[in-house]
């Protein structure tokens, strides 16, 4: 079988998990594509276990780990061939982590089926000493690219990408995490090192397409959707880099209806995504590939 060739970055929606009768995908039917692969991720769940109260104001009775596995679930009996992702900030915003530091986060995220998450800020918060010591619960990868952290605890505990075969796909993810200099005590990340993001991110994208052959690359980005001033996020690090076809946004909290498409450097169409925070919406999109190659544009949305 000839490496298979991504037909469109196709379609995506936010899907809300906290509307009642969770549906299935009914809204586009593939002609003869052979492949398809659902992407469900999330960013900043900040310790939201439980979900919102009934009186909050903004989200009431929304969110919510319970909510969220039922979601899993009912998606992945649609389609076997799905990754769970996460673009970091797990952890900081309950009183579970000021209890449990990050082992009741990790541990629920291991029984959702979460492949792999990324470093956000707010991991740092009981500093670097503990991410290590959280990983143990954490039956998933634990990924960045832009850290180095040669001479930390975490110190091959986290990879700089990984590989995910599905249905005889071949994904490659890998992540890239904010600057930490003057947003976290330096002594909570110690001799951490930041490299630059678009650089580390060709890097990786090139090692991912070229060496490893991978079929769809994703970046878990904890850099930001958009900023007005030259400092690097989600939307221009799409416009600076190429081979990247999704990035799944976290760090600025923002709630997208659909994802942003960018052109990268070779004009092709780079999918940037980023839903929210506090596990309220769990974003889902669905790649569909063929083995001849065909350059056919499909597009859709699906509605959860």
């Amino acid at each position: 079988m000839n490496r298979l060739k991504f037909i469109k970055t196709t379609g995506a929606a936010t899907s809300f998990v906290a509307v009642g009768g969770l549906g299935v995908l009914s809204a586009f039917k593939p002609k003869i594509f052979s492949k398809h692969l659902t992407i469900l991720h999330t960013n900043d769940v900040h310790s939201h276990i439980d979900p919102f109260p009934a009186n909050d104001s903004s989200f009431p009775n929304l969110g919510g780990v319970s909510r969220r596995y039922s979601f899993i679930q009912n998606v992945k009996s649609e389609n076997p061939n799905t990754l769970i992702l996460d673009a970091g900030d797990a952890f900081q915003g309950t009183p579970y982590f000021n209890f449990y530091g990050g082992e009741l986060e990790y541990k629920l995220m291991t029984k959702m089926g979460y492949h792999a998450s990324t470093i956000g800020n707010h991991e740092f918060d009981n500093g670097i000493d503990n991410i290590a010591a959280q990983l143990q619960h954490a039956e998933f990868d634990l990924l960045n690219s832009n850290y180095n952290l040669s001479n930390t605890t975490l110190d091959g505990l986290v990879k700089p990408h990984q590989v995910y075969e599905v249905n005889g796909l071949k994904v490659g993810v890998f992540a890239l995490g904010i600057k930490l200099e003057g947003l976290v005590s330096k002594d909570l990340y110690k001799e951490t090192e930041y490299l630059n993001p678009v650089e580390i991110a060709q890097d990786q994208a090139k090692i991912l397409k070229e060496d490893l052959e991978c079929d769809l690359i994703i970046c878990l980005s904890h850099l930001g959707y958009s900023y007005k001033s030259d400092k690097i996020d989600d939307l221009k690090l799409a416009a600076q880099t190429k081979d990247i076809d999704l990035i799944i946004g976290g760090h600025t909290h923002t709630f997208l209806e659909k994802p942003s498409v960018v052109d990268n450097l070779n004009g092709k169409k780079v999918l940037v995504n980023q839903v929210g925070w506090a596990g309220i919406n769990v974003g889902r999109i669905d790649f569909y590939f063929d083995e001849a190659g065909g350059n056919k544009n499909e597009s859709f949305v699906i509605e959860i």
